[in-house]
């Protein structure tokens, strides 16, 4: 799977606050990710976020 910090993407179980939409800040064996409803951060194995995302957005797709 393809991801790189500054991509947004869309999990399958949203965030308490009711945000869907994370942005990845940092990646390696755990990705860093950023609530884009309240600005939460969590760092999470890369395996549980690879297996939860339902969309990827990229920052290369918006600036075309």
């Amino acid at each position: 799977m393809n991801i790189n910090v500054g991509d947004i993407l869309t999990l399958k179980k949203k965030h308490p606050c009711g945000s869907e939409r994370w942005k990845v800040t940092r990646i390696g064996a755990d990705f860093k990710i950023v609530c884009q409803g309240c600005g939460h951060e969590l760092m999470l194995p890369r395996s549980k976020v690879e297996k939860n995302i339902k969309k990827i957005e990229s920052i290369e797709e918006k600036s075309q």
